[in-house]
């Protein structure tokens, strides 16, 4: 698991200077996305590799200054980069691995995660992870503001089945998980898969 670590660490240090000026156009999409999640005014959410915090300002905006707003990644540039931006202003920033969250049990009521399944090491594993620190009925959205089939081409790829985003995989794990999907949006303009912790089962 470390070696999946170190990877992501160097994919995304290498590329967090810049990374904003890459991708101007998303804030809209980031907002949209965040109105999604059904965020209230005290809420506690988590933005799970939160990278340069550009959900962020809308999350703290969706759950007024009574919330609580925590961006957690795994890279340090990145977090350097959302300070650099000004975003800590709207969350607590922690350097933290989201497969192994420093939080307690049901401490949140929602977590968002923007581009994040697709680099988490044991999917399955860390998406009960993500489960254990959300209350039940709490909200996870799971968002990329590009669909599948437009990051397949931008990467000069084609999409398969075996993604962990097509639909009956993200279903299927999110189940095992904790999670049952409510709805998923896969557009060439938006990704959006929003899913609800289920009531343990005692």
């Amino acid at each position: 698991m470390t070696d999946d670590h170190t990877d992501v660490q160097e994919f995304f240090t290498a590329r967090a200077a810049d990374w904003d000026a890459r991708f101007p156009d998303d804030g809209p999409a980031y907002a949209a996305a965040v109105a999604d999640l059904g965020l209230r005014p005290g809420d506690a959410v988590l933005d799970a590799g939160c990278g340069t915090g550009r959900a962020l300002p809308p999350l703290r905006e969706a759950v007024g200054p009574e919330g609580t707003v925590i961006g957690a990644d795994l890279t340090p540039a990145m977090l350097a980069a959302a300070v650099r931006a000004g975003r800590d202003g709207s969350a607590a920033l922690l350097l933290a691995d989201v497969t192994r969250l420093p939080v307690r049990d049901g401490a949140l009521d929602a977590v968002f995660g923007a581009g994040l399944i697709s680099h988490l090491p044991h999917p399955a594993k860390n998406l009960r992870e993500l489960a254990r620190v959300v209350r039940p009925g709490g909200v996870l959205a799971l968002f990329h503001p590009i669909g599948r089939a437009a990051l397949a081409a931008r990467h000069g790829r084609r999409i398969s089945d075996d993604d962990v985003r097509a639909e009956p995989n993200l279903r299927a794990l999110l189940a095992g998980a904790g999670w049952r999907m409510e709805s998923y949006v896969d557009r060439d303009d938006r990704f959006l898969a929003l899913a609800v912790r289920e009531v343990a089962q005692g």
